[in-house]
């Protein structure tokens, strides 16, 4: 298998726990594997700066270098909160996250699957998103070979889910969210909502525009924002992050303050809340 450097942070455990993606998973001690699309990857770490992957290097710098932002420099965004909070009162707090939370990256993630997983997202747990959306991948997606022989199957397209009624939705469990991923699915597919376009959008535009899907709030509507168009300047406000700005920011919004790398902090954070209880302790 080929071996790329990369000398930015990079964490493989921390990236597929970091509530932005729910099909990655360690499949053997140390091996990650993630999907976008109809490509699958399988990396393991071998030294510092050393990762082994599953695919040809060719296939890493199209696809891959793209998925995991290895363009940008999470380093250097690090260094620029810990620069922000310096003389604030949470800047230890803020530097304690960065340094457990290093190694995370936001992910360029396929929009269509953004919407639908964080449609799904709501009022549930990680593992049980991640169990509903293997189920409508294994009922509804493509086959994508591996090089061992077996298949996995890709995140279904629109034209796959349009053939299916709300009422058949919902033996995934999902309850009410059935009729939001319905109303998602005609809208995507009549284009009233042109995914690929909102790319060009700004901001704001982006946010209304998604929020015009039914069970499409605030919350899921800066997820696709962030997680398939990157828009760093998006943040989630989740039962995390409002714990982390009423606890452990007095009440101080300071994702406001962060401006357009704001939601690279919020992951971080949301990171720590969910798995740094015994630091914050």
């Amino acid at each position: 298998m080929p071996v790329i450097k990369i000398t930015d942070d990079f964490d493989l455990e921390k990236i597929t726990d970091s509530g932005q993606c729910f099909r990655p998973s360690e499949i053997s001690p140390g091996v990650y594997r993630f999907i976008t699309a109809d490509h699958v990857i399988d990396m393991q770490q071998l030294d510092e700066v050393s990762y082994k992957i599953s695919c040809s290097t060719a296939e890493w710098d199209i696809v891959w270098s793209k998925y995991f932002d290895i363009e940008t420099n999470y380093a250097e965004i690090r260094k620029q909160i810990l620069d922000f909070g310096e003389h604030k009162p949470c800047g230890e707090y803020l530097k304690k996250a960065l340094d457990f939370s290093k190694g995370i990256r936001i992910l360029r993630q396929e929009p269509f699957e953004m919407l639908i997983s964080f449609i799904i997202s709501q009022r549930k747990n990680i593992p049980s998103i991640r169990k509903i959306v293997e189920m409508l991948c294994d009922a509804y997606g493509k086959p994508i070979a591996l090089s061992d022989g077996s298949t996995i199957q890709s995140f279904p397209k629109v034209d796959d889910l349009c053939k299916i009624s709300a009422f058949e939705l919902s033996r995934f469990s999902l309850g009410y969210r059935s009729a939001y991923i319905h109303d998602a699915l005609q809208r995507v597919k009549s284009l009233s909502i042109a995914l690929d376009d909102l790319y060009s959008s700004n901001d704001e535009d982006l946010v209304d525009t998604l929020k015009t899907v039914k069970g499409v709030g605030d919350k899921i509507a800066a997820c696709v924002a962030l997680y398939a168009y990157h828009r760093f300047a998006c943040v989630p406000i989740d039962v995390w992050i409002k714990k982390a700005i009423q606890d452990d920011f007095k009440g101080e919004n300071v994702f406001v303050e962060f401006g357009s790398l704001a939601g690279v902090l919020q992951q971080y954070i949301f990171y720590y809340k969910r798995f740094g209880s015994k630091e914050i302790l």
